[in-house]
């Protein structure tokens, strides 16, 4: 019984080490400086930065929000400021993007309605 009761408690510690370790510090820097890259590739946009601090939603979601900012390729852009919305999809290890230069970094105003 006391062996068992060992074993227990050192897979408990072996389980509950890796879930801190996955949380610290260096480990959240690695993930952020991961989706930065991969969101700044798949945007497509030229001089592509990221426009703010990625946005982790939790675990049963599993994805990572980035505001990627840069200047639109195509000719008939004429080299237009751009914006995408990327979610990284932390299992898979993926970036997808959609345009979002409708998203507003202002609050918005509600329209007026006449009664």
């Amino acid at each position: 019984m006391r062996r068992l009761l060992n074993n227990a408690l050192l897979l408990i510690t072996v389980f509950t080490a890796g879930a801190a370790q996955a949380s610290s510090p260096d480990a959240w820097s690695a993930h952020d400086k991961e989706v930065a890259a991969a969101c700044v590739k798949a945007s497509g946009l030229k001089n592509a930065k990221p426009a703010g601090q990625p946005m982790a939603y939790d675990d049963s979601v599993g994805m990572t929000a980035l505001l990627v900012a840069g200047r639109y390729p195509q000719a008939h852009m004429k080299n237009r400021p751009g914006r995408v919305l990327c979610l990284f999809d932390r299992k898979k290890r993926e970036a997808a993007v959609t345009e979002a230069d409708q998203l507003s970094l202002a609050p918005a105003t509600p329209s007026k309605t006449k009664k």
